[in-house]
């Protein structure tokens, strides 16, 4: 039997009064794309924090490849983690920003090289080998030593993408990567999602991107007011929805 990659059971979050999450289940298996698609305010970008412990979730469970993240389990309860724990967990599990965070002060090699050098205790040849290459295969190979300050906003997600794949993550979980991005630019971060989606890599992607959905994703889920609406394949999902809400949803959708 196949462990999930990731497998989310009743998962509720609650910021003050306001209920985000309010018992989300989702499997995601190894080597499968799935897109998270909704309406703004969903809970879409709150439930991929809650994946890697950027956010604390109030109920329910996650597990990346059948190990829960921030937790383990004592008898019928869960105990938070230890932090240091809790980021040797999210070094398996690489995430990409609407904002790229890059290190203004570090060059394009510097920034995928960091972590791996710092977490990991890889040796900085090992790590700056790695990031050539991985600069290379997002299209950067002639970049390596240029600064975010000179690089457009498709170049510097694009090392991004590399810098979270130099920790040789399990998982990627991306949150709405071009949403920050003139839609000129666009294509060339999408292009190196596709190149990761054929060679196999598990993704878990929140985007308004329907045509890059349709295309790449196995699956997809639409969530509305802290939910999972209604999963399927892109074919079923987007010519056959089931629920109104998501007959809805997508009509707005494509009218725009």
């Amino acid at each position: 039997m196949t462990i999930p990659a990731m497998l989310a059971r009743r998962v509720t979050k609650r910021f003050g009064e306001v209920q985000v999450l309010r018992g989300v289940d989702l499997v995601v298996m190894p080597g499968e794309v799935m897109c998270l698609i909704g309406p703004s305010g969903s809970g879409k970008s709150t439930f991929l924090r809650c994946i890697n412990h950027l956010e604390k979730i109030d109920g329910g469970s996650i597990a990346v490849d059948g190990t829960y993240v921030g937790y383990r389990r004592i008898g019928n309860t869960l105990r938070e983690l230890p932090e240091r724990a809790i980021a040797a967990q999210r070094a398996g599990i690489g995430m990409v920003f609407q904002r790229f965070n890059l290190f203004a002060n570090k060059t394009a090699l510097e920034n995928v090289a960091e972590a791996p050098i710092v977490v990991k205790r890889e040796s900085r040849a090992d790590a700056l080998a790695h990031g050539e290459a991985l600069l290379a295969r997002v299209g950067l190979g002639h970049r390596l030593h240029a600064y975010p300050g000179e690089l457009s906003g498709g170049q510097q997600q694009r090392v991004a993408i590399a810098r979270a794949l130099a920790m040789r993550p399990r998982l990627m979980l991306f949150d709405e990567p071009t949403s920050a991005l003139d839609p000129e630019l666009v294509g060339e971060v999408l292009q190196v999602m596709r190149g990761l989606a054929a060679d196999g890599m598990t993704m878990v992607i929140v985007t308004h991107e329907m045509g890059f959905a349709r295309d790449v994703a196995q699956r997809v889920a639409i969530m509305d007011e802290g939910v999972v609406l209604e999963q399927g394949s892109p074919a079923d999902l987007f010519t056959s929805p089931r629920q109104p809400r998501t007959r809805g949803f997508l009509a707005k959708l494509l009218a725009g």
